[in-house]
């Protein structure tokens, strides 16, 4: 099994000091995870290009960024641009997703797909093959600091299957995550944890990515 990759959401950092939040976890993370709201697809509003841009310019880290919005299509290459290296749009929100998918694959970033608590998994089968990853929500998404759904163990599990022998696409999951539930994801295998109040709601955000990998180290 590949080493388990966390995802740092910064959402849940300070942003009147987002680059000295962002050097806390720089050392210790894998990537970080940029949550895209349009206040249509959920009912928040948060980053655009231009934070990503500035988190370009704090840190050497891929910048995944996870467009919860309608119209994606229209954004990717601004995200592109500036700096993201991993972008997800989600099933949802995505009537044409094959073609989604390509445009992401065409700017030279890679393309993921994200689906929300009640999608199931195998709504994703024919696209599998064409992603670099799939996100599963573990919460519905809009906001940060919410509480685990079980259920998604499951659907992590029947994904892998899907997945069977291949080491693509990798399996990412957001929502609820900390040392309990970490363990349970990456035993159903997921591959790529993002946490953000877990992290940044700690006096010490590097520790906290420290305690998930050996949350999981057994595993």
């Amino acid at each position: 099994m590949a080493p388990v990759r966390i995802a740092p959401s910064i959402l849940s950092a300070d942003f009147t000091r987002l680059a000295d939040a962002i050097g806390t976890v720089s050392s210790a993370a894998d990537l970080l995870h940029v949550d895209v709201m349009d206040g249509r697809f959920v009912p928040n509003i948060t980053l655009g290009p231009l934070i990503v841009e500035a988190v370009r310019r704090t840190t050497d880290l891929p910048i995944d960024v996870h467009m919860m919005i309608v119209e994606p299509d229209r954004y990717v290459a601004d995200f592109r641009k500036a700096g993201a290296d991993m972008i997800s749009v989600h099933v949802e929100a995505c009537p044409h997703l094959q073609r989604t998918i390509e445009q992401i694959r065409e700017t030279g970033a890679l393309a993921g797909v994200a689906i929300n608590p009640a999608t199931p998994v195998e709504m994703l089968i024919d696209i599998l093959p064409d992603v670099d990853y799939v996100l599963v929500m573990s919460v519905n998404p809009g906001f940060g600091g919410q509480t685990f759904w079980p259920r998604a163990v499951d659907k992590i599990r029947r994904l892998a299957a899907l997945r069977g022998e291949r080491e693509r696409p990798l399996i990412e999951v957001d929502g609820g995550i900390n040392q309990a539930t970490a363990a349970s994801v990456i035993e159903a295998g997921a591959d790529i944890l993002v946490a953000g109040s877990f992290v940044f709601g700690a006096e010490n955000p590097s520790a906290q990515i420290e305690i998930l990998r050996q949350a999981v180290a057994p595993l």
